[in-house]
């Protein structure tokens, strides 16, 4: 986990909603227990401080999102609008979402995948660290559905080529422009404050969308 500065309705929020939405990182998922329901499921890795979760489980309250994030400050600003909208379609993991998706969901559960602004590890030697690698590509594969949507954006245009090039290594994954080509920002998808700072720098957005076709 990672720590920071929260304000006062953040720690309020972690302190008093968390336990009712935190899941258990050394138990399998189950989605019974979670939701009550078999509604489809859609994950959100590293949601920041969960603008774009809030959009997208307000437009979808018939989905069951699960956000993936370290970061304190961001986990009690999305509980916050959770309470603020009464959100009964959200579920966080607290914990890094590599270590979940390995250890906590069997294969062929999940709907979909949202990756949005991932660190883009701009030093070349940092590269290694990046989310969007080979192994990571084959340890997701396992866990979505047939036909599932894999839906990443990034403002860091190398990153976007990286991505672009890691994808083209497997034929399963049909980008859904030609030519593994980059797509208009869905509606799912708002412009968030993080981003909209980076436009003001100058900053291009990049968003692929990929089905996996079993």
């Amino acid at each position: 986990m990672r720590a920071g500065k929260l304000t006062n309705g953040q720690k309020r929020a972690l302190d008093e909603l968390l336990a009712q939405f935190l899941l258990d990182e050394t138990k399998t998922f189950n989605q019974q227990t979670s939701f009550k329901n078999n509604n489809p499921l859609y994950l959100d890795i590293g949601f920041g401080n969960g603008e774009s979760l809030i959009h997208i489980a307000k437009m979808h309250p018939e989905i069951n999102f699960i956000g993936m994030e370290v970061h304190a400050p961001g986990v009690g600003h999305l509980l916050l609008n959770i309470e603020k909208y009464q959100l009964t379609n959200i579920k966080i993991y607290q914990f890094d979402g590599v270590e979940v998706l390995k250890d906590c969901f069997t294969e062929n559960i999940i709907d979909a995948i949202h990756i949005y602004f991932p660190d883009p590890w701009h030093k070349k030697r940092h590269h290694k660290r990046r989310l969007i690698q080979t192994e990571f590509i084959q340890l997701i594969s396992a866990k979505l559905k047939n036909q599932a949507r894999l839906h990443i954006a990034t403002d860091w245009q190398e990153y976007a080529l990286h991505i672009q090039e890691v994808f083209a290594r497997f034929s399963q994954y049909q980008n859904i422009e030609k030519n593994n080509g980059f797509t208009q920002r869905p509606a799912w998808r708002p412009i968030t404050k993080f981003e909209r700072r980076g436009i003001n720098l100058g900053h291009d957005s990049y968003d692929l969308v990929y089905h996996l076709i079993k």
